[in-house]
C-alpha cells in the first residue's frame, strides 16, 4: 500500500509549474490543522497566479464530487488574497460552511470589494447562510445583516447583474417586504428583470406565486421560459406538468429548456411526471440525455420518498395530538 505524502511534499508538488495539479493531492488539502494552514499560506505566495486558480479550480471541482471533503480552512485563509479570481474561488469553497463568524467578513466583501467576481460569489454564500437563517440555524440579527446588505445592493447598486442576483438569492427570505421587490421586477419590460423575479419566486417557496410562473411557461423569451421552468419545479405546481410535457415534447425547445424541463418533473413528481420520464428514457438513444433522465428518475423517487416521509410525520403528530387531547378529556 502507496505511503500517504506528506502536506510538505504536496505543496513541493504545488510550486512545481511544470507538472500539472495531482488529483491524488488534492484531498490532502481538506480539513487542515492551524500549522498546515500557516505552511500552505507561507508557500502559497511563492506560486504562480495561473498556478494557483488551477489548484482552486481543482479544489473547486473536487469539493462537488466528493462529499467527503472539506476545503473551508482554504477558503478561508485566502479571502483577502490581492487576486480577485482568487477571493472569488475561495468563496466558492465555503458555500457549505456554518460557520456564523464568516457572515461579516462575506457581507464586507459582498458590499465593499472593488471586483465584481468575489461580489458574485460571496453573494452563493450569503445565500446559503440566509437558507440557514430560514430554518433557524444562524443568529437572526445575522439574518438580518444579510438581507439588510441585499437590500441595500438592490437599491442602490449601479452593477444590474449583482441586483438581479441580489433578489433572487433574496427570494430565499420571508422577510415582509421582499414580495414587493419580486413584483416590482416581474413587471419590468426587461426580459432579464422577469426571470430574476421568476428565480425568486421559485426560491420563496411561496405558492401565492403559482400563477405568475405558469403564465410564463410558455413565454416567447428564452431567458423568461427557462426560468419559469426552473420556478415551476421549485415551488412543485402540479398544474404546470401537462405544460412542462408539451414543451419538451416540442422538438424546437432549446437545450437548456429541456434540461431544466425534465429537472422540474422530477421536483414535482406525480404519475404522469412519472410516466413520461420514464417513457423518454425508454425511447432515448442519447447517452448524455439517457444519464440526465437516470438521474432525474432517481431525484423523483427521493422526493417522493421525501414526501411520504413528511406525511406519515404529520399523521403521527395529528395522532399524538387526538391522544393527548382524549388524555385532558378523561381527566
Amino acid at each position: 500500500m502507496p505511503q500517504k505524502p506528506s502536506f510538505q511534499t504536496v505543496l513541493d508538488s504545488l510550486l512545481d509549474s511544470k507538472k500539472p495539479i495531482s488529483q491524488a493531492h488534492l484531498r490532502l488539502y481538506s480539513d487542515l490543522d492551524p500549522a498546515s494552514v500557516k505552511l500552505f499560506l507561507n508557500v502559497w505566495q511563492n506560486v504562480p497566479l495561473k498556478r494557483k486558480l488551477s489548484l482552486l479550480d481543482n479544489l473547486v471541482e473536487h469539493f462537488d464530487e466528493d462529499t467527503l471533503v472539506s476545503y473551508e480552512d482554504v477558503g478561508k485563509a485566502l479571502l483577502d488574497d490581492p487576486e480577485a479570481e482568487v477571493r472569488a474561488r475561495a468563496l466558492s469553497l465555503l458555500v457549505e460552511s456554518e460557520d456564523q463568524k464568516l457572515v461579516g467578513k462575506v457581507v464586507d466583501i459582498f458590499l465593499t470589494d472593488v471586483e465584481t467576481a468575489p461580489r458574485m460569489a460571496a453573494l452563493n454564500v450569503l445565500g446559503e447562510f440566509l437558507l440557514l437563517g430560514e430554518y433557524e440555524k444562524i443568529n437572526e440579527a445575522l439574518e438580518r445583516r444579510i438581507e439588510d446588505a441585499l437590500i441595500t445592493v438592490i437599491r442602490s447598486e449601479g452593477n444590474a447583474e449583482l441586483r438581479r442576483h441580489s433578489l433572487e438569492i433574496l427570494g430565499f427570505s420571508s422577510r415582509e417586504e421582499i414580495p414587493l421587490l419580486i413584483e416590482s421586477a416581474f413587471e419590468r419590460v426587461d426580459p432579464a428583470w422577469v426571470a430574476c423575479a421568476l428565480r425568486a419566486m421559485g426560491h420563496s417557496q411561496d405558492e401565492r406565486w403559482n400563477g405568475d410562473v405558469v403564465d410564463k411557461l410558455l413565454d416567447e423569451e428564452p431567458l423568461v421560459k427557462s426560468a419559469a421552468i426552473e420556478a415551476a419545479g421549485m415551488l412543485a405546481i402540479q398544474e404546470s406538468v401537462p405544460l412542462l410535457i408539451q414543451i419538451l415534447d416540442d422538438e424546437e425547445t432549446e437545450e437548456d429548456s429541456v434540461a431544466a424541463a425534465i429537472w422540474s418533473l422530477s421536483q414535482i413528481g406525480g404519475d404522469d411526471a412519472r410516466t413520461y420520464l420514464v417513457g423518454l428514457a425508454d425511447q432515448t438513444d442519447d447517452e448524455e440525455l439517457s444519464e440526465y433522465l437516470e438521474e432525474a428518475i432517481e431525484n423523483l423517487d427521493f422526493m417522493e420518498d421525501l414526501n411520504n416521509f413528511e406525511l406519515f410525520s404529520l399523521e403521527d403528530d395529528d395522532l399524538l395530538e387526538e391522544d393527548e387531547e382524549e388524555g385532558d378529556e378523561n381527566k
